[in-house]
């Protein structure tokens, strides 16, 4: 199959990606292309950030969040890496995770921030959930991810953070918070959280892309990833809902766009209505962080797991 831009100019290129949903077939170079200028689209469309603002880049050390960093690298945003070492010693996904996010700092010379949960905080997130009683692993993991993110940006005065959540995360996450009718999270589900009550401003510039084009980007850009997920998402539920959007698609070519898309402009609209009036945070008593509780979740769990130690 040839590029579909350089058939149109005369020329016969082999294409190195074929875009099923947007019948597109494309070279490496166009294909690079295509997918920038799709980024800045989006960027543009929700007025995510601009130029002039500092962009913190949650990375992972995988394909999405450092393809994110790559593209707006190249777009021309102030960029900053962030990464959090979670402690997580299986496979030595944390110690290989933060090397390759720091190899890749370095070839786009751009600075990477790194938060070590055992040295801030005396533990590792299993360490913690385990200590804390909590089986749901990816959750507390969240909710400590999020806690540092806001921390680190009111402390470096970041006011946008960028993750690399991509079309397939943000579907899946759809069809989940729909099946369970999560009115709260359908109403809140966007590309874009504001800022608000001390919290960064949060941005999705991938969020109308697949995961096949995410990894795409990465193999033809050269970036080295972690290939193997987080040990932790074993049996992470969100896997099931792709599976089946995975079907849905394999049939029905855009379906994950369209379910998405439509949500943003039909569905969320209605929900965001139903939404109570917005909550009144007072700091933490112990961090000083934003919260709705005199002691924040991640200070309550910290203490419950000292009381258990």
């Amino acid at each position: 199959m040839n590029c579909k831009i350089c058939k149109s100019k005369g020329k016969r290129t082999k294409a190195v990606i074929y875009i099923r949903h947007h019948r597109l077939a494309l070279c490496e170079e166009h294909f690079i292309s295509w997918f920038e200028k799709q980024t800045q689209r989006t960027i543009k469309t929700f007025r995510m950030f601009s130029k002039k603002d500092k962009v913190l880049v949650a990375v992972s050390g995988g394909k999405d969040s450092l393809s994110l960093w790559l593209a707006l690298h190249r777009l021309g945003y102030e960029t900053y890496g962030f990464h959090v070492s979670l402690g997580i010693e299986e496979w030595e996904f944390s110690r290989k995770s933060l090397e390759i996010c720091q190899k890749f700092a370095e070839r786009i010379g751009r600075p990477l921030m790194v938060f070590n949960l055992r040295e801030e905080f005396g533990y590792s997130i299993n360490e913690i959930a385990k200590g804390a009683g909590r089986k749901d692993v990816c959750s507390v993991c969240g909710t400590f991810k999020r806690y540092i993110m806001n921390k680190v940006c009111r402390e470096k005065g970041f006011k946008v953070v960028a993750t690399g959540h991509n079309l397939d995360d943000e579907s899946a996450l759809l069809l989940s918070n729909t099946i369970r009718w999560e009115i709260g999270y359908l109403g809140r589900q966007h590309p874009v959280l504001p800022e608000s009550n001390g919290f960064a401003r949060r941005v999705k510039p991938f969020c109308f892309f697949t995961e096949k084009e995410t990894v795409s980007y990465a193999i033809v850009n050269g970036i080295e990833y972690m290939e193997t997920g987080c040990p932790n998402a074993k049996e992470a539920t969100s896997k099931l809902f792709k599976k089946a959007l995975a079907m849905l698609e394999h049939e029905m070519p855009g379906t994950k766009l369209r379910f998405y898309k439509e949500f943003l402009k039909k569905g969320r609209p209605l929900f965001e209505r139903e939404l109570k009036e917005q909550l009144v945070l007072k700091e933490c008593e112990v961090c000083g962080m934003p919260t709705t509780a005199p002691v924040c979740s991640v200070c309550r769990t910290l203490m419950k797991l000292k009381e258990r130690c």
